[in-house]
């Protein structure tokens, strides 16, 4: 006598493995490169939604879009769904690895695919960026908290440089952070986290638009969104 076991869905299957690739990828590279990959995991969904907030808001015009740190392409996927048909979209990644993983889900997945003709994957850290380009969205998953206060002021001005008039970054940090890491740290680590901590005021001063709290991701994390102006 046979028994029915029940079977989930080919497309449930599929998302599944391809979830299970994207962690594995990811957690390989952090134990690799803690400094740089930042996190275990890559963001989830809640994350990713907040990071979006701007690309997802109606627009006819054709809009550049810069994704600084894609990973493995979590935050990626709700770019391309909320992107324009005349939309373009930049992805600058240092790890070989996740870059190649990227231009992979732009070759064989569907819903990449759909832009792939106005996506370039770039691989370069974002300093190296010419500054004659200028994008009217930028989306940063780079854990600045990781990084000495000199490469954050590098990084946060090609933020600026990179920027259209009125463009708009997006990045996150994971909530107390700073704080946590200072009570259990050195002097000398104190003083950068304090120096970071000073080049982001600095940075919101004026500037920051919005800040989103997603509590529904591990760990919770502020999303900062920061307004340039010409």
């Amino acid at each position: 006598m046979s028994t029915w076991q029940p079977t989930a869905p080919q497309g449930k299957i599929a998302g599944m493995r391809r979830r299970l690739a994207e962690h594995t990828i990811f957690f390989r590279e952090f134990l690799r490169n803690f400094h740089t990959t930042g996190a275990v995991l890559p963001s989830g969904r809640a994350l990713s939604a907040a990071l979006t907030r701007f690309v997802r808001e109606p627009s006819t015009a054709a809009r550049r879009i810069l994704e600084v740190g894609p990973g493995t392409g979590a935050v990626t996927r709700r770019i391309v769904a909320g992107m324009g048909g005349r939309d373009r979209l930049d992805l600058v990644e240092l790890n070989a690895s996740f870059v190649e993983r990227l231009r992979q889900r732009f070759r064989s997945e569907p819903e990449f695919q759909a832009a792939a003709d106005r996506v370039r994957v770039l691989h370069c850290p974002i300093e190296h960026l010419p500054l004659d380009q200028h994008y009217d969205l930028m989306i940063s998953g780079l854990p600045l908290n990781n990084f000495s206060l000199t490469q954050v002021k590098g990084i946060l001005g090609a933020f600026d440089g990179l920027s259209a008039p009125g463009g708009v970054l997006s990045f996150f940090e994971y909530i107390a952070v700073r704080r946590a890491r200072a009570i259990v740290s050195g002097p000398r680590e104190r003083s950068r986290l304090r120096g970071i901590g000073r080049a982001l005021s600095a940075l919101f001063d004026g500037r920051e638009i919005r800040r989103d709290a997603v509590w529904r991701n591990v760990p919770p994390a502020w999303v900062h969104h920061v307004r340039f102006s010409r």
